[in-house]
């Protein structure tokens, strides 16, 4: 085909063509696609991106002039694929592309305008990764993972272990279905963050709302404490299985309900509302976590039983709790023990003969104040009051 050819035709509208070659090669220079576009004057190959001047539009087709490698063409399949984009191509217009066949038996280049969208997409995700640059994008969907965002038409994936500290599930024990639940919550909602993976061959692209600056902040921030150190925060949050502390801005700590009190704590919410002013004890700081107590501030009362109480002593103990075990009874505030439920014939005889809240006379069967180990027995502290 003469690449001077401007013959029109009744199937297409065609641009005169000139010799100014010079002002398509500064075109060229001066566009967006920068790099990406070949500069070499060697012909491209398949897989490369290029850039040209519609020069004509016909049925389910468009011809691009490539000078100097000559004309290229959409059209068939990658027409199709790109028709929504193409409806808007007038000639005159140019446009970037990506090469799929280097000469078809028309002897044109043929062409597929979203490979090449594509290609750019993923060319400015890796742009964005380098620069760190900080995009609000809404959540579409949520799974037991984390978070799926969608930027420029292409689907990504924010782990739940990338959200920033504000916006992570609170859930005892990695439970998945409660993150999912938790998640769920965010679709919607729109967040800030950075890309941290942009990978077209695997198709991956992955966010993080933390970026590496607040990151290395927290990590420094954890830094300076250590186990051991006793400080003042403030509740910031109180759930089922503890009560999270604001230690200082931009770093919390985790209380867990087993910390709380040396007596049983059913509700935390009960002791704790948001804003309250806490002391606590650093337990554990574990990369960039820290654990924390309150009760270790208080003496532990078992020091004190180990001292009052032995086994086979018969004492006065308040039932405070039924489980699957048994009844729980304690003795003074912080020491408890089990009253196994095999002394029964079943649970609904122990919580008959056991009622919460009343006092009982038990016998320490099992008593092992280092470790807060005790278990009593109902039947034979009342054989011991009947001899």
């Amino acid at each position: 085909m003469d690449e001077k050819n401007t013959a029109v035709t009744d199937e297409f509208v065609a641009l005169p063509m000139t010799d100014e070659e010079d002002d398509v090669e500064n075109n060229k220079k001066s566009s967006p696609m920068g790099a990406l576009v070949v500069q070499s004057p060697q012909p491209p190959q398949a897989g490369d991106l290029v850039e040209g001047i519609v020069s004509a539009i016909g049925r389910a087709r468009v011809f691009v002039d490539l000078p100097p490698f000559g004309s290229g063409i959409i059209y068939g399949r990658e027409y199709l694929n790109a028709r929504d984009i193409l409806r808007k191509v007038q000639v005159g217009d140019t446009i970037a592309a990506k090469v799929v066949d280097t000469e078809n038996e028309d002897g044109y280049l043929e062409l597929s305008l979203k490979e090449a969208r594509q290609a750019l997409i993923w060319s400015d995700a890796e742009e964005a990764q380098k620069k760190q640059t900080i995009l609000n994008l809404p959540v579409k969907e949520a799974n037991k993972g984390g978070l799926i965002l969608t930027w420029q038409g292409i689907a990504g994936f924010l782990p739940a272990s990338q959200l920033a500290a504000e916006h992570y599930p609170r859930v005892e024990d990695g439970d998945k279905d409660k993150i999912y639940s938790e998640l769920q919550k965010m679709v919607g909602q729109a967040l800030n963050v950075v890309i941290i993976t942009a990978d077209q061959k695997e198709g991956k692209l992955i966010f993080s709302e933390k970026g590496p600056q607040e990151k290395e902040e927290k990590e420094e921030k954890v830094s300076r404490y250590a186990v051991g150190d006793t400080l003042e925060g403030t509740v910031t949050g109180a759930v089922d299985f503890g009560i999270f502390v604001k230690l200082e801005e931009g770093l919390e700590g985790l209380v867990h309900i087993s910390e709380l009190d040396w007596g049983l704590v059913e509700d935390t919410r009960a002791l704790y509302k948001v804003g309250d002013k806490v002391k606590v004890k650093i337990i554990e700081v574990k990369d960039d976590k820290i654990s924390l107590s309150i009760k270790q501030l208080e003496e532990n009362p078992w020091v004190g039983a180990g001292k009052k109480y032995a086994k086979d002593q018969t004492v006065q103990g308040v039932i405070i709790k039924y489980n699957k075990h048994g009844a729980l009874a304690s003795i003074e505030e912080g020491v408890a023990g089990l009253v196994h439920i095999s002394e029964f014939a079943s649970e609904q005889e122990l919580r008959n003969t056991l009622e919460l809240g009343k006092s009982y006379p038990l016998k320490i069967t099992l008593f092992e104040p280092k470790e807060q180990r005790m278990t009593f027995s109902y039947k034979e502290a009342l054989a011991e009051q009947a001899k």
